[in-house]
């Protein structure tokens, strides 16, 4: 192996799909081992009843250059978490960096449904998923990254502290738990600075991801297709831009700056020169702010209306300016 992470060991939590497949990935590529966890593997799905599996992430970490190990885990059984980290001990004897990615709150939260109409039990399990899960997999792992000087803690959460304070995010149960990991980054940065380790929370933009895909009926070589019908869609960067922005982290030698800091892809791309994959920088808070959020050509707030003149030129030309 090479690269600036060869012979560093991280943990990617939540790995199956999404940002966490992208995230071990990019790890790997920059030269890591990574531990991949999640509850699908190739013998037994997670309720999300999906065929992405922790197998293949591993695997994919493997092709890019670093080395993929999958431990299927359930991160709300405290038992399966410290056998998780055991195992990372006896195999590597350290761990440098951490990633908290656990969700697996899709088929959970209801749209816009006020807390006494959204489903109670869904609500409280996307809770225990989304925060519950972070935090007992920090009480087993951290005494573990923090055995060698310079480790770090990435808590994934949507959305940037600044934008989420003053934006509601989709229902109760959702902005709670995107909150709640905002915060744990905050208070990780307290607990981890002094012991010299750095926690940040971590957004991706709108996420290409495999379930959003298929929402839209496209894949990632015809992606562009669903622009003409949602101009906003644009906007958007694979898991792999994430990925890359954790990795230039975990590579920083200065990365304490950030200790206790909300941080996205799009950001960390201008200050760290990482691309997505076709060469863009697309950053997609700003443009939400600036324009989706002020109802400007390709704007718009509910994922179908464009906003604005509803698309066309101007607004292409607007996206355009934001990757």
């Amino acid at each position: 192996m090479s690269g600036p992470l060869k012979g560093k060991v991280a943990l990617v939590a939540g790995a199956t799909r999404g940002a966490g497949r992208g995230i071990a990935a990019e790890l790997g590529a920059a030269g890591a081992t990574v531990y991949v966890t999640g509850r699908s593997t190739r013998g037994r799905r997670s309720e999300y009843d999906r065929p992405e599996t922790i197998e293949d992430t591993a695997e994919l970490v493997d092709a890019a250059g670093g080395v993929g190990v999958a431990v299927p885990t359930d991160h709300l059984d405290p038992a399966q978490v410290e056998a998780l980290v055991a195992r990372v001990d006896d195999e590597q004897g350290r761990l440098d960096v951490l990633v908290n990615d656990i969700w697996g709150g899709e088929k959970l939260f209801e749209w816009d449904a006020p807390v006494w109409e959204h489903d109670l039990d869904n609500g409280l399990r996307l809770l225990r998923l989304a925060v519950e899960t972070h935090a007992v997999t920090s009480h087993h792992a951290l005494p573990l990254l923090l055995r060698h000087p310079g480790g770090l803690v990435v808590e994934m959460t949507d959305g940037t502290a600044e934008y989420n304070q003053d934006t509601y995010r989709v229902s109760f149960f959702y902005d709670l738990a995107k909150a709640s990991v905002l915060r744990m980054a905050f208070a990780l940065g307290h607990e981890l600075g002094p012991r010299g380790a750095t926690a940040v929370a971590l957004t991706p933009g709108w996420l290409r991801s495999e379930i959003m895909l298929e929402a839209f009926g496209v894949t990632e070589e015809n992606w562009r297709d669903a622009t003409e019908r949602v101009p906003r869609f644009g906007i958007s960067e694979t898991p792999g831009y994430v990925g890359r922005a954790v990795a230039a982290l975990a590579a920083d030698p200065d990365v304490a700056r950030w200790n206790g800091q909300s941080l996205s892809s799009g950001q960390l791309a201008r200050v760290y020169g990482f691309t997505d994959h076709d060469g863009s920088r697309p950053d997609a808070w700003r443009y939400m702010t600036e324009v989706q959020d002020a109802d400007g050509p390709a704007g718009g707030t509910d994922g179908t209306d464009a906003g604005g003149d509803g698309g066309g030129p101007d607004a292409q030309a607007v996206i355009e300016t934001y990757r």
